[in-house]
């Protein structure tokens, strides 16, 4: 109780119990999922397309879906569920095929979207609200 016993006393959030995610919170995360690996896939197509312009178009879009998805579902959550996906997708499409038929081709502007997608993942992550504690 607290001092003055009205209410139970909350101690730091760190000491809070997880609870899972709510259905809608986890649906959220799925569908943030889905469409990272589209943008993944769109801006692999894109960059190779129209050089500067598709690679950073594709780079603006990913930067959207991530920063967006922290946005929605109010913490990093959400950028992080957009950048794995946007991840898985990008790494299977690196992988080449036992025809040899592969996506990215081994010039600048490939390795410029892939780690440059990372380092958009990560800057959107990190600008995402963390859970905030409740109070004023």
């Amino acid at each position: 109780m607290s001092p003055a016993g009205r209410e139970p006393a909350q101690g730091s959030m760190l000491a809070q119990p997880l609870k899972p995610p709510s259905a809608g919170r986890a649906a959220a995360y799925l569908g943030l999922f889905v469409l990272g690996a589209v943008v993944g896939l769109a801006g692999a197509l894109v960059q190779a397309a129209w050089f500067p312009g598709g690679l950073l178009l594709a780079l603006a879009g990913s930067a959207g879906l991530f920063l967006g998805g922290a946005r929605a579902t109010g913490g990093r959550g959400g950028a992080v569920a957009g950048a794995v996906g946007w991840m898985v997708a990008v790494v299977l499409l690196t992988a080449s095929r036992p025809e040899g038929d592969f996506l990215f081709a081994a010039g600048g502007g490939s390795y410029l979207f892939l780690l440059g997608g990372m380092a958009v993942a990560v800057i959107c992550a990190t600008l995402g609200r963390g859970r905030q504690p409740d109070g004023p």
